[in-house]
């Protein structure tokens, strides 16, 4: 079973952090890379960051380098998305994937590269 669920949305004043958590289970923890994509209301899913398991190497989508940050705990299957400074257009369902691919980082902003998906957590942030 592959299971990989998130935590810590929420609603904020912008300006506001959050920290998003993204538990994975079952062969979701076994795999390369996890990363994190968002989706609002309309629009396609976004990606916004992802991180290698082993060697802790990182990816980040243009929009939201330097306001954002991934990070991991290998011994609780967790990766993490901090997120600074948070404006109005950042609300979005924030959704955490998984892949299995040894070249993830070379198209890790498409969709197809990803393998297994959570159900995502909901970030509102208030003017």
């Amino acid at each position: 079973q592959v299971e990989l669920i998130e935590s810590g949305g929420g609603l904020v004043r912008a300006g506001a952090s959050l920290r998003l958590s993204c538990a994975a289970s079952g062969r979701a923890a076994s795999a390369r890379a996890a990363g994190w994509f968002r989706q609002a209301p309309g629009k396609g899913r976004e990606f916004l960051a992802a991180i290698n398991w082993s060697t802790g190497n990182t990816d980040y989508g243009d929009s939201v380098q330097g306001r954002f940050t991934i990070s991991k705990d290998n011994t609780k299957n967790t990766v993490y998305l901090r997120l600074d400074n948070l404006r109005p257009e950042d609300t979005a369902v924030y959704i955490c994937a998984a892949s299995r691919s040894r070249t993830w980082y070379l198209s890790a902003k498409e969709e197809y590269e990803w393998d297994y998906w959570g159900q995502g957590t909901q970030v509102t942030v208030s003017s």
